[in-house]
């Protein structure tokens, strides 16, 4: 999580390289070790104003500039459309690194080493920039000049319109427009000098690469400027919060607090990069807020652009929580999400613009059923399991009359049935314009997998609250869905078929259609707490998954000897989008193959060394963290967003499981 001149100085590794700080609230910062923004989502105050969404970027960047024993340091860098770059602020750049989850970067200017600190108050849309003068042998100058906008995070700015800037104490205050939040810029140690002007045509390079638009104006209210001499340091606070920031000192130590509890659950022997994702999982969890109060907890699913999605939150929440002995967050979480259940369904996900949730999914609540069994099983406490039991018979009986999108179960077979025209209710859920590109319409086998681990999870619940026919009933069904179950064995070539009773695959003697596509969705039925395969199918699972779609970084999404099959995720967002679910490699599927390999093999080390290359992966992306997807091919490179909740949250509950003996895993193999 340190690097230093090599990767530094070279403003192509620079920019590769991304950090990252959030507020708690959905709120983050963001943005590369270079100080180029390279990526519409880069920013010092990403305020989350309607929390945890309407995220609004006013304060892109701030530049800053260096005068020292008679030369000029200018520490920034900018791209421009016409293929400028400016300041080159890199080369002064000697080592970059996180201290804790707090991003570091010293600058080294002949001989004075100054130190640059970017941390968000934990509940406020406030970002708070620290400059330290660690070493000098003379009093220095430092000029800081913030570029600002007031946009929804998705967007580009285009200037030429007026914003309101009202110089106030120690900085200056922005009101973009009638009706926008006003935010403020201050910093107590330094003059403001009012100097407005647009600054033009910034390139986001990466929004170039992603074929989408890359140009941006940003606005200049004016300069600050302070000295400093030796030990000496100035912060300087942008908030759109009404009250005063808190200071720099206050924050940092809270920050610190908050991270040494999730490190203190750890045990003594977990290595520095298994520490490093402990800290990780903390960006994740936020505050979900009616009328301007916080009313529970929720899961970022990924940042930069994700909101939080009800099939991530529940993937992630035995990792985030759980693993780390956060009870109180994961009970919170369950509660949340139940207050939102309709029609036996969880939302699909909460949208940007605080709109009604959205409930296409078939998956989501059925994984709802694993965080609350797990829940359980690692608390030791029923409270909340019977508090949530009328909703989850509820959520059973839905699925058994029938809910949205088709979601049924089949009463000849036990199965659920799923997907209609146009609807992506799976975790393969590209969609483009009408083009749903897996629409995996019938009965998935992943989802199989889930609602017989749902109803194993119901019966031995039911028996625990003392519903000794409730828990009967669930059995009987459970012994019918692992019987017709081995309808998804491919005896001919020892994997699961990935879809049965669809429209698309090869006709059974009954001519009920089977999708042969070799794809990872089947190791949910050797990974999940309650398998309804025999011991010899959970082998052959494991080891085709091996063979033909593990990674360094996680599971190939399809195998590449099959139709369609897609070797890079790159390209405009329909080239993207046709490959995301078509081979591209998923990190949040080596927590599950990891699962299953131990189930097979019991073999803790030779599971955890799976793990291994994801710890080398936190210094190369988004430092700290864990991409969401990478390339099929060599040299896999990391791709889609910079974190992700659950590729963080599935390697570290994997280790952690592995560590400690996974006593939470795997119940039982029978009914």
């Amino acid at each position: 999580m340190e690097s230093g001149r090599g990767d530094c100085g070279s403003l192509e590794r620079a920019v590769e390289r991304e950090w990252l700080v959030t507020n708690g609230i959905g709120g983050f910062a963001s943005g590369t070790i270079s100080d180029m923004n390279t990526r519409r989502y880069h920013g010092l105050l990403m305020a989350a104003l309607s929390p945890p969404v309407g995220r609004t970027l006013l304060v892109a960047k701030v530049d800053a500039t260096v005068r020292y024993g008679g030369a000029t340091y200018q520490l920034s860098c900018n791209e421009f459309s016409d293929g400028t770059i400016t300041a080159h602020g890199y080369l002064h750049l000697e080592s970059f690194f996180l201290d804790g989850a707090v991003p570091v970067w010293h600058y080294a200017l002949a001989d004075a080493l100054i130190e640059k600190r970017v941390l968000m108050e934990p509940g406020q849309n406030t970002t708070h920039l620290h400059f330290r003068v660690l070493r000098a042998s003379a009093t220095l100058e430092l000029e800081l000049t913030p570029l600002c906008t007031y946009r929804d995070y998705h967007s580009h700015t285009h200037g030429g319109w007026d914003m309101n800037i009202s110089q106030i104490s120690n900085g200056f205050e922005v009101q973009a427009f009638h009706g926008a939040r006003p935010y403020r810029v201050i910093c107590d140690r330094a003059a403001f000098t009012s100097d407005p002007a647009w600054y033009w045509n910034f390139k986001h390079r990466m929004e170039a690469a992603r074929g989408l638009d890359d140009n941006e104006d940003l606005f200049r209210p004016g300069r600050f400027t302070l000295t400093l001499d030796e030990g000496q340091a100035a912060t300087l606070a942008m908030s759109a919060e009404a009250g005063a920031p808190e200071s720099f000192a206050a924050v940092s130590a809270r920050i610190d607090e908050s991270g040494q509890a999730l490190l203190a659950v750890l045990p003594s022997d977990a290595p520095r990069w298994i520490r490093q994702l402990a800290l990780a999982t903390g960006q994740f969890i936020v505050d979900r807020y009616r009328d301007g109060h916080p009313v529970g907890k929720t899961v970022i699913a990924g940042y930069p652009w994700f909101g939080d999605w009800g099939r991530d939150t529940m993937i992630a929440l035995p990792g985030l929580t759980l693993a780390l002995r956060r009870f109180d967050v994961a009970a919170s979480i369950l509660r949340t999400f139940a207050a939102h259940a309709s029609d036996g369904m969880l939302p699909n996900r909460f949208p940007d613009n605080d709109e009604k949730p959205e409930y296409n999914t078939v998956d989501a609540t059925l994984w709802y059923f694993h965080a609350v069994d797990q829940y359980t099983r690692r608390s030791g406490d029923l409270t909340l399991a019977k508090e949530l039991y009328p909703a989850l018979g509820d959520i059973v009986a839905w699925h058994r009359k029938g809910t949205r999108y088709g979601i049924k179960v089949d009463a000849q077979d036990g199965l659920l049935s799923a997907g209609e025209d146009g609807a992506q209710l799976t975790w393969m859920d590209a969609k483009i314009g009408d083009w749903v590109v897996t629409p995996r319409i019938g009965k998935p086998v992943e989802v199989n997998a889930l609602w017989y681990n749902a109803l194993i999870v119901m019966a031995d619940l039911s028996k625990q609250l003392g519903k000794q026919k409730a828990a009967e009933e669930y059995r009987t069904a459970a012994t019918q869905v692992r019987s017709s179950f081995q309808r998804f064995w491919n005896e001919a070539q020892s994997y699961l078929y990935d879809v049965i009773d669809g429209p698309e695959g090869e006709p059974d003697p009954d001519g009920r259609k089977r999708d042969r596509c070799l794809r990872p969705n089947q190791i949910f039925a050797v990974a999940l707490p309650n398998s309804p395969l025999r011991a010899a199918q959970q082998k052959a699972v494991v080891d085709v998954c091996a063979r033909e779609l593990l990674t360094s970084h996680g599971l190939r999404s399809l195998a590449r000897d099959q139709n369609g099959y897609v070797p890079c995720y790159q390209g405009n967002p329909l080239q993207r989008d046709a490959a995301y679910h078509q081979g591209t490699v998923w990190a949040w599927l080596i927590g599950s193959f990891v699962d299953a390999h131990y189930r097979v093999y019991r073999d803790a080390d030779k599971a955890r060394s799976f793990l291994e290359p994801l710890g080398l992966h936190l210094g190369e992306a988004c430092l700290g963290n864990i991409s969401e997807i990478f390339d099929a091919e060599p040299p896999f490179a990391p791709r889609g967003c910079f974190a992700q909740a659950w590729s963080v949250s599935e390697v570290l509950r994997a280790w952690l499981d592995l560590h400690d003996g996974a006593p939470h895993r795997f119940v039982t193999d029978t009914v």
